[in-house]
């Protein structure tokens, strides 16, 4: 018998198929495990949403974190949602 199926060898699709099978499991434990992590910090005290949003700034880059600060108070700005001494003056 053949290992080549209609142009696919079998043996190194299944490898694949494995790999990525082992693969999600990992990831679903991992993803677990920061679920865990982030049921103590609530159960510290800390909020969860502000430890998220946290996690994902430390990911970006200083400019890129910059860039999207000033973006941000941009739009507050324009929506009259920032205090007035923040406002962003328009020249």
């Amino acid at each position: 018998m053949s290992d080549v199926v209609g142009g696919v060898a079998s043996n190194q699709l299944r490898a694949f198929i494995e790999r990525i099978e082992r693969l999600e499991e990992e990831k679903k434990t991992i993803a677990d495990d920061i679920k865990d992590v982030y049921g103590e910090a609530k159960a510290m005290g800390y909020d969860t949403k502000v430890l998220r949003k946290v996690v994902s700034i430390r990911k970006l880059d200083q400019n890129e974190r910059m860039e999207q600060e000033a973006v941000l108070d941009t739009y507050l700005a324009a929506l009259g949602m920032l205090p007035q001494d923040e406002r962003i003056e328009d020249e």
